[in-house]
C-alpha cells in the first residue's frame, strides 16, 4: 500500500505532518480518527479529523490534502439519520 505525508490541523495532533495510506484513487480517507487513551482506565476519547483540500490550484482543483480537526467528534459524517434517498417518503 501506498502512504502519503498529511498535514494535520487542530485538535492534539497540530502542525504534524503524518504518514496516511492511500486508497486505490489516490486518495486518503474522508476520516482519521485517534484514541487518547486515559490513565485511569476509562474508555479513550476519539479525536476525529475530516479531510480537506490542502491547497487549491489555478483551476479550483485540489493539489493534496490535509486533515482539519472536528470538534464534534463524529466519526461518520452522516450522524444517525443515514442516507436520504429522494424517492423515500418523509417521516
Amino acid at each position: 500500500m501506498r502512504s502519503e505525508n498529511t498535514p494535520f490541523v487542530g485538535g492534539p495532533l497540530d502542525g504534524r505532518v503524518l504518514p496516511v495510506l492511500v486508497g486505490m484513487t489516490g486518495q486518503p480517507p474522508k476520516t482519521y480518527e485517534v484514541p487518547e487513551p486515559h490513565e485511569d482506565g476509562s474508555p479513550p476519547t476519539l479525536h476525529v479529523y475530516r479531510r480537506v483540500p490542502g491547497r487549491v490550484g489555478r483551476l479550483g482543483l485540489p493539489h493534496g490534502w490535509k486533515y482539519a480537526y472536528d470538534p464534534a467528534g463524529r466519526a461518520s459524517g452522516r450522524g444517525m439519520k443515514g442516507l436520504k434517498w429522494p424517492w423515500s417518503k418523509p417521516r
